[in-house]
Protein backbone atom coordinates (compact mmCIF):
# COMPACT_ATOMS: atom_id res chain seq x y z
CA UNK A 1 0.00 0.00 0.00
CA UNK A 2 1.69 3.93 -0.96
CA UNK A 3 1.81 5.41 2.20
CA UNK A 4 -0.35 8.46 2.24
CA UNK A 5 0.11 11.78 4.17
CA UNK A 6 1.29 12.13 7.60
CA UNK A 7 4.87 10.18 7.48
CA UNK A 8 6.17 7.58 9.43
CA UNK A 9 4.29 7.98 12.63
CA UNK A 10 1.13 7.95 11.39
CA UNK A 11 1.48 4.86 9.15
CA UNK A 12 3.03 3.61 12.47
CA UNK A 13 -0.18 4.19 14.66
CA UNK A 14 -2.61 2.76 11.43
CA UNK A 15 -0.96 -0.22 11.65
CA UNK A 16 -0.67 -0.52 15.56
CA UNK A 17 -3.97 0.20 15.45
CA UNK A 18 -5.40 -2.28 13.14
CA UNK A 19 -2.82 -5.02 14.32
CA UNK A 20 -4.60 -4.61 17.92
CA UNK A 21 -7.85 -4.97 16.22
CA UNK A 22 -7.38 -8.27 14.41
CA UNK A 23 -5.70 -9.24 17.99
CA UNK A 24 -9.25 -8.63 20.01
CA UNK A 25 -11.61 -9.87 17.56
CA UNK A 26 -9.84 -13.13 17.01
CA UNK A 27 -9.05 -13.93 21.01
CA UNK A 28 -12.86 -13.55 21.23
CA UNK A 29 -14.14 -15.39 18.69
CA UNK A 30 -11.81 -18.36 18.96
CA UNK A 31 -10.58 -18.78 22.74
CA UNK A 32 -12.88 -21.62 23.72
CA UNK A 33 -10.59 -23.73 21.43
CA UNK A 34 -7.16 -22.45 22.81
CA UNK A 35 -8.59 -23.99 26.52
CA UNK A 36 -8.90 -27.31 24.41
CA UNK A 37 -5.79 -27.10 23.05
CA UNK A 38 -4.03 -26.42 26.16
CA UNK A 39 -5.78 -29.08 27.91
CA UNK A 40 -4.69 -31.52 25.74
CA UNK A 41 -1.27 -31.03 24.65
CA UNK A 42 -0.82 -30.92 29.23
CA UNK A 43 -1.60 -34.71 29.44
CA UNK A 44 0.76 -36.68 29.94
CA UNK A 45 -0.33 -40.34 27.96
CA UNK A 46 -3.30 -42.70 28.17
CA UNK A 47 -2.50 -43.22 31.85
CA UNK A 48 -2.94 -39.51 32.80
CA UNK A 49 -5.85 -40.12 35.02
CA UNK A 50 -7.48 -37.03 34.18
CA UNK A 51 -6.85 -37.26 30.24
CA UNK A 52 -9.22 -36.58 27.87
CA UNK A 53 -10.72 -39.49 26.01
CA UNK A 54 -11.77 -37.39 22.99
CA UNK A 55 -12.10 -33.96 21.21
CA UNK A 56 -15.93 -34.17 22.27
CA UNK A 57 -15.29 -35.78 25.41
CA UNK A 58 -13.37 -32.40 26.12
CA UNK A 59 -15.96 -30.04 25.37
CA UNK A 60 -18.46 -32.09 27.00
CA UNK A 61 -16.45 -32.79 30.16
CA UNK A 62 -15.62 -29.41 30.74
CA UNK A 63 -19.38 -28.09 30.41
CA UNK A 64 -20.66 -30.19 32.76
CA UNK A 65 -17.82 -29.77 35.23
CA UNK A 66 -16.90 -26.17 34.97
CA UNK A 67 -19.98 -24.49 33.13
CA UNK A 68 -20.10 -22.26 30.06
CA UNK A 69 -17.37 -19.95 31.31
CA UNK A 70 -15.01 -22.85 31.29
CA UNK A 71 -14.19 -21.97 28.23
CA UNK A 72 -12.91 -18.75 28.48
CA UNK A 73 -10.34 -19.57 31.73
CA UNK A 74 -7.69 -17.42 31.13
CA UNK A 75 -9.23 -14.70 28.91
CA UNK A 76 -8.22 -11.67 30.32
CA UNK A 77 -4.24 -12.40 29.77
CA UNK A 78 -4.45 -12.94 26.20
CA UNK A 79 -7.02 -9.57 25.57
CA UNK A 80 -4.68 -7.73 27.79
CA UNK A 81 -2.26 -9.46 25.58
CA UNK A 82 -3.51 -9.47 22.59
CA UNK A 83 -4.23 -6.17 21.28
CA UNK A 84 -0.46 -5.43 21.91
CA UNK A 85 0.71 -8.68 20.78
CA UNK A 86 -0.76 -8.23 17.51
CA UNK A 87 -0.22 -4.54 17.49
CA UNK A 88 3.88 -5.70 17.58
CA UNK A 89 3.04 -8.41 15.30
CA UNK A 90 1.93 -6.95 12.08
CA UNK A 91 4.06 -3.75 12.99
CA UNK A 92 7.21 -5.16 13.38
CA UNK A 93 6.26 -7.56 10.41
CA UNK A 94 5.72 -4.13 8.32
CA UNK A 95 9.55 -2.87 9.54
CA UNK A 96 10.90 -5.52 8.94
CA UNK A 97 9.75 -6.20 5.74
CA UNK A 98 10.97 -2.63 4.86
CA UNK A 99 14.29 -3.01 6.15
CA UNK A 100 14.33 -6.29 4.27
CA UNK A 101 13.67 -4.16 0.98
CA UNK A 102 16.98 -2.66 0.86
CA UNK A 103 18.56 -6.27 1.09
CA UNK A 104 17.75 -7.25 -2.31
CA UNK A 105 16.02 -10.85 -1.55
CA UNK A 106 13.74 -12.25 -3.38
CA UNK A 107 10.04 -11.16 -2.42
CA UNK A 108 9.33 -14.69 -0.95
CA UNK A 109 12.20 -14.94 0.91
CA UNK A 110 11.73 -11.29 2.52
CA UNK A 111 7.88 -11.90 3.81
CA UNK A 112 8.55 -15.49 5.67
CA UNK A 113 12.22 -13.42 6.82
CA UNK A 114 10.12 -10.35 8.32
CA UNK A 115 7.48 -13.27 9.77
CA UNK A 116 10.21 -14.76 11.39
CA UNK A 117 11.51 -11.54 13.20
CA UNK A 118 7.86 -10.61 14.05
CA UNK A 119 7.49 -13.82 15.76
CA UNK A 120 10.49 -13.65 17.59
CA UNK A 121 9.38 -10.07 18.95
CA UNK A 122 6.07 -10.78 19.54
CA UNK A 123 7.29 -13.80 21.64
CA UNK A 124 9.35 -11.60 24.14
CA UNK A 125 6.42 -9.30 24.71
CA UNK A 126 3.97 -12.35 25.30
CA UNK A 127 5.70 -14.83 26.80
CA UNK A 128 4.49 -13.48 30.69
CA UNK A 129 1.36 -13.48 29.69
CA UNK A 130 1.40 -17.01 28.02
CA UNK A 131 2.45 -18.37 31.55
CA UNK A 132 -0.39 -16.89 33.82
CA UNK A 133 -2.94 -18.03 30.79
CA UNK A 134 -1.59 -21.64 30.76
CA UNK A 135 -1.86 -21.94 34.47
CA UNK A 136 -5.21 -20.90 34.05
CA UNK A 137 -6.18 -22.70 31.77
CA UNK A 138 -5.55 -25.71 33.19
CA UNK A 139 -7.14 -24.97 36.59
CA UNK A 140 -10.04 -27.96 36.23
CA UNK A 141 -12.02 -26.23 39.14
CA UNK A 142 -14.86 -24.53 38.27
CA UNK A 143 -14.62 -20.90 36.70
CA UNK A 144 -15.72 -18.96 39.92
CA UNK A 145 -13.82 -20.97 42.35
CA UNK A 146 -10.27 -20.08 40.18
CA UNK A 147 -8.14 -17.57 41.08
CA UNK A 148 -8.23 -14.06 38.79
CA UNK A 149 -5.78 -13.15 36.14
CA UNK A 150 -3.73 -10.92 38.78
CA UNK A 151 -4.01 -12.83 41.71
CA UNK A 152 -2.15 -15.93 39.52
CA UNK A 153 0.24 -13.59 38.35
CA UNK A 154 0.74 -11.81 41.85
CA UNK A 155 1.15 -15.86 42.93
CA UNK A 156 3.85 -17.04 40.10
CA UNK A 157 6.23 -14.00 40.89
CA UNK A 158 5.83 -14.78 44.90
CA UNK A 159 6.69 -18.28 44.36
CA UNK A 160 9.12 -18.72 41.14
CA UNK A 161 9.67 -14.67 40.51
CA UNK A 162 10.35 -12.59 37.14
CA UNK A 163 12.42 -15.25 35.42
CA UNK A 164 13.16 -18.45 33.39
CA UNK A 165 11.33 -20.52 36.16
CA UNK A 166 8.61 -17.78 37.01
CA UNK A 167 6.52 -15.40 35.16
CA UNK A 168 9.30 -16.23 32.11
CA UNK A 169 9.51 -19.55 31.83
CA UNK A 170 9.14 -21.24 28.65
CA UNK A 171 10.30 -18.13 26.71
CA UNK A 172 12.80 -20.51 24.39
CA UNK A 173 9.63 -22.85 23.49
CA UNK A 174 7.21 -19.57 22.86
CA UNK A 175 10.23 -18.03 20.65
CA UNK A 176 10.28 -21.52 18.54
CA UNK A 177 6.44 -21.48 18.22
CA UNK A 178 5.82 -17.83 17.41
CA UNK A 179 8.77 -17.26 15.11
CA UNK A 180 7.70 -20.63 13.26
CA UNK A 181 4.42 -19.73 12.93
CA UNK A 182 4.92 -16.63 11.56
CA UNK A 183 7.56 -17.13 9.04
CA UNK A 184 5.11 -19.69 7.74
CA UNK A 185 1.94 -17.72 8.31
CA UNK A 186 2.99 -14.47 6.48
CA UNK A 187 5.23 -16.21 3.83
CA UNK A 188 2.59 -18.52 3.01
CA UNK A 189 -0.17 -15.55 3.06
CA UNK A 190 1.59 -12.62 1.14
CA UNK A 191 3.22 -14.82 -1.76
CA UNK A 192 0.09 -17.01 -2.59
CA UNK A 193 -1.57 -13.69 -2.32
CA UNK A 194 0.85 -12.24 -4.81
CA UNK A 195 0.37 -15.02 -6.99
CA UNK A 196 -3.49 -15.30 -7.20
CA UNK A 197 -5.02 -12.95 -9.26
CA UNK A 198 -7.18 -10.11 -7.41
CA UNK A 199 -10.89 -11.04 -8.06
CA UNK A 200 -12.92 -7.38 -9.23
CA UNK A 201 -16.25 -8.86 -7.04
CA UNK A 202 -15.88 -7.47 -3.15
CA UNK A 203 -17.50 -10.92 -1.76
CA UNK A 204 -15.41 -13.01 -4.04
CA UNK A 205 -12.05 -11.09 -3.11
CA UNK A 206 -12.97 -11.61 0.28
CA UNK A 207 -13.12 -15.13 -0.01
CA UNK A 208 -9.92 -15.17 -1.79
CA UNK A 209 -8.24 -13.59 1.06
CA UNK A 210 -9.97 -15.60 3.27
CA UNK A 211 -9.47 -19.13 1.94
CA UNK A 212 -5.25 -18.24 1.66
CA UNK A 213 -5.60 -16.43 5.50
CA UNK A 214 -7.26 -20.12 6.44
CA UNK A 215 -4.51 -22.27 4.50
CA UNK A 216 -1.84 -20.40 5.79
CA UNK A 217 -2.70 -20.32 10.02
CA UNK A 218 -3.52 -24.48 9.17
CA UNK A 219 0.03 -25.09 7.77
CA UNK A 220 1.53 -22.37 10.32
CA UNK A 221 -0.06 -24.52 12.75
CA UNK A 222 0.54 -27.86 11.78
CA UNK A 223 4.93 -26.99 11.45
CA UNK A 224 4.80 -25.20 14.70
CA UNK A 225 3.29 -27.17 17.34
CA UNK A 226 5.39 -28.88 18.66
CA UNK A 227 7.03 -26.13 20.29
CA UNK A 228 3.68 -25.41 21.54
CA UNK A 229 3.46 -29.11 23.01
CA UNK A 230 6.58 -28.07 24.86
CA UNK A 231 5.38 -24.62 25.79
CA UNK A 232 2.22 -25.73 27.46
CA UNK A 233 4.09 -28.50 28.99
CA UNK A 234 6.99 -26.49 30.63
CA UNK A 235 4.39 -23.73 31.52
CA UNK A 236 1.92 -25.78 32.62
CA UNK A 237 1.64 -27.88 36.12
CA UNK A 238 4.40 -30.55 36.22
CA UNK A 239 3.52 -33.98 36.63
CA UNK A 240 5.14 -34.52 40.40
CA UNK A 241 4.26 -31.18 42.54
CA UNK A 242 7.53 -29.91 44.04
CA UNK A 243 9.65 -31.43 41.06
CA UNK A 244 10.54 -29.96 37.83
CA UNK A 245 9.95 -32.60 34.82
CA UNK A 246 9.86 -30.00 31.65
CA UNK A 247 12.42 -27.65 32.10
CA UNK A 248 13.66 -26.85 28.08
CA UNK A 249 12.40 -26.45 25.07
CA UNK A 250 14.20 -29.58 23.25
CA UNK A 251 14.89 -31.50 26.42
CA UNK A 252 10.82 -31.38 26.96
CA UNK A 253 10.54 -31.96 23.08
CA UNK A 254 12.74 -34.92 23.02
CA UNK A 255 11.25 -36.41 26.64
CA UNK A 256 7.50 -36.36 25.67
CA UNK A 257 8.49 -38.19 22.24
CA UNK A 258 10.13 -41.01 24.44
CA UNK A 259 7.54 -41.39 26.48
CA UNK A 260 4.62 -40.88 24.52
CA UNK A 261 5.92 -41.02 21.25
CA UNK A 262 5.82 -39.03 17.85
CA UNK A 263 2.32 -38.01 17.68
CA UNK A 264 2.35 -36.75 21.38
CA UNK A 265 4.45 -33.98 19.92
CA UNK A 266 1.04 -33.21 17.71
CA UNK A 267 -1.26 -32.84 21.05
CA UNK A 268 -4.23 -30.78 20.49
CA UNK A 269 -3.69 -30.08 16.32
CA UNK A 270 -7.10 -30.60 15.83
CA UNK A 271 -8.03 -27.81 17.91
CA UNK A 272 -5.40 -25.23 17.35
CA UNK A 273 -6.31 -25.26 13.61
CA UNK A 274 -9.89 -25.48 14.24
CA UNK A 275 -8.80 -21.53 15.82
CA UNK A 276 -5.78 -20.43 13.94
CA UNK A 277 -7.30 -21.53 10.49
CA UNK A 278 -9.92 -19.51 10.46
CA UNK A 279 -8.54 -17.24 13.39
CA UNK A 280 -5.58 -16.69 11.52
CA UNK A 281 -7.54 -15.49 8.09
CA UNK A 282 -9.81 -13.37 10.46
CA UNK A 283 -6.80 -11.69 11.86
CA UNK A 284 -5.12 -10.71 8.37
CA UNK A 285 -8.40 -9.66 6.76
CA UNK A 286 -9.44 -7.47 10.12
CA UNK A 287 -5.39 -6.28 10.02
CA UNK A 288 -5.69 -5.31 6.40
CA UNK A 289 -9.33 -4.17 5.88
CA UNK A 290 -8.89 -1.79 9.26
CA UNK A 291 -5.55 -0.48 8.03
CA UNK A 292 -6.96 0.33 4.99
CA UNK A 293 -9.90 2.34 6.33
CA UNK A 294 -7.43 4.14 8.18
CA UNK A 295 -4.80 4.83 5.68
CA UNK A 296 -8.26 5.97 3.33
CA UNK A 297 -10.24 8.58 5.84
CA UNK A 298 -7.48 9.43 8.81
CA UNK A 299 -5.11 9.62 6.18
CA UNK A 300 -6.50 12.33 4.26
CA UNK A 301 -7.88 14.53 7.63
Amino acid sequence: MARKPGGFLQEASHQVAAGGSAGLVEICLMHPLDVVKTRFQIQRGKTDPTGYKSLGDCFRTIFQREGLLGFYKGILPPILAETPKRAVKFFTFEQYKKLLGYASLPPGLAFAIAGLGSGLTEAVVVNPFEVVKVTLQANRNAFTEQPSSFVQARQIIKTDGLGFQGLNKGLTATLGRHGVFNMVYFGFYFNVKNILPINKDPNLEFLRKFGIGLVSGTIASIINIPFDVAKSRIQGPQPVPGEIKYRTCFKTMATVYKEEGFLALYKGLIPKIMRLGPGGAVMLLVYEYVYAWLQDTVGHK
